[in-house]
């Protein structure tokens, strides 16, 4: 869906310097970037202040143009297609937000629509629709105006916004930094719901790795102008490419990975008595349940379901004093598939790593 191919951005130093100059001198924004994003994935782009990747977000829709290469969307280089026209139709989401402050949170949802000629009545509706997924009531909040919203409200909107006229493309730069640690949480949660309803192409450009691992189908670690690596969350928490990369993430890397590993019936030992034999479904994503086992292989043991990440068994077993958890089929809880203790999350995390399986 996005494509960059051999795009490097340099800008003038100096006084007089202004922004889209190039030149071989000055400074090196971008340098030889070529990456691919598929339709449909989130990509994240995460490095230090000043490495680029805002720069090449801002390239896709031609809020910066490159001295050379090509960006191509669906197939189509941008630097052929009116700017004004192109960004109609790729939403876009800031850290501030941007809402007008003197139109109503409907009127500001429904901006691009009434840009693109949509009669009035349709813009507010799919306005109110897009509020509603977002989780804001558009009969509570439709008519107040964004001064009369949380940060966490406001951003939201600038969400809804950015989705209202069905764009194929969502770029994002720092769009969850202005708000406290838990709204930022908990906006990133939502958001994962809602890409996971909407499925868009998105670039997110976050200063913060924990976000970026967090959201990520894959993430783009820069170092100055360059992509260090491009990869999926475990497989650069777990596989650094190089000790920049390695530095960038941490030394609680392994800690990192335990949120982007999810349990597999391979990291289980085998309960007491029978366990239920065939398929097990998909792997879905669950809290963890205090409910009782009933005829129970682990009497008193707290449960997760399969495909839960190891962060989340990790955080069962040590809020437990049973030492195990019962890990049973997703969305059948009375299924247990077999048992965890520390020691098998850490077989498990050790496993991932000396095969080269990724996790994700």
């Amino acid at each position: 869906m996005i494509r960059f191919e051999h795009v490097t951005k340099r800008y003038p130093d100096g006084p007089n310097a202004r922004d889209g100059a190039g030149g071989a001198g000055g400074t090196t924004a971008v340098d030889d970037l070529s990456f691919d994003v598929a339709e449909g994935e989130l990509v994240t782009l995460v490095g230090p202040s000043g490495c680029g990747k805002t720069t090449t977000m801002k390239m896709v829709n031609r809020l910066v143009e490159p001295d050379a290469g090509r960006v191509l969307l669906g197939g189509e280089d941008v630097a052929g297609v009116d700017p004004v026209r192109l960004r109609r139709t790729i939403g876009y989401v800031i850290q501030q937000v941007g809402l007008f402050p003197h139109r109503t949170v409907l009127d500001n949802t429904a901006t691009v629509p009434a840009l693109l000629g949509w009669k009035k009545a349709r813009a507010r509706e799919r306005a109110a629709e897009l509020l509603d997924l977002v989780g804001l009531d558009p009969g509570l909040y439709g008519h107040r105006y964004p001064e009369q919203l949380s940060g966490g409200q406001r951003q939201r909107v600038g969400v809804a916004r950015a989705l209202a006229a069905d764009p194929p493309v969502l770029l994002m730069d720092e769009p969850f930094g202005a708000v406290d640690p838990v709204v930022r949480e908990r906006l990133q949660t939502e958001f994962l719901n809602l890409q996971a309803t909407v499925r868009k192409t998105v670039l997110l450009v976050t200063h913060d790795l924990a976000e970026a691992v967090r959201l990520g189908d894959r993430i783009a670690v820069y170092g100055q102008g360059r992509i260090e690596q491009f990869d999926t969350p475990a497989t650069v928490l777990g596989a650094p490419a190089n000790p920049y990369v390695a530095d960038f993430v941490g030394a609680d890397r392994a800690l990192r990975r335990l949120a982007v590993t999810p349990l597999t019936e391979a990291d289980l030992d085998p309960v007491a008595g029978p366990a239920a034999p065939g398929p097990v479904p998909a792997p879905v994503p669950l809290p963890v349940q205090k409910t009782p086992l009933g005829e129970p292989p682990v009497p008193g043991a707290p449960r997760v379901p399969l495909g839960a990440s190891l962060q989340d068994a990790l955080a069962a077993l040590l809020q437990d004093d049973a030492g195990v958890i019962a890990v049973h089929a997703p969305g059948d809880p009375a299924r247990v598939l077999g048992t965890l203790t520390t020691a098998g999350v850490h077989r498990a995390l050790r496993r991932r790593t000396t095969d080269g399986v990724s996790p994700s």
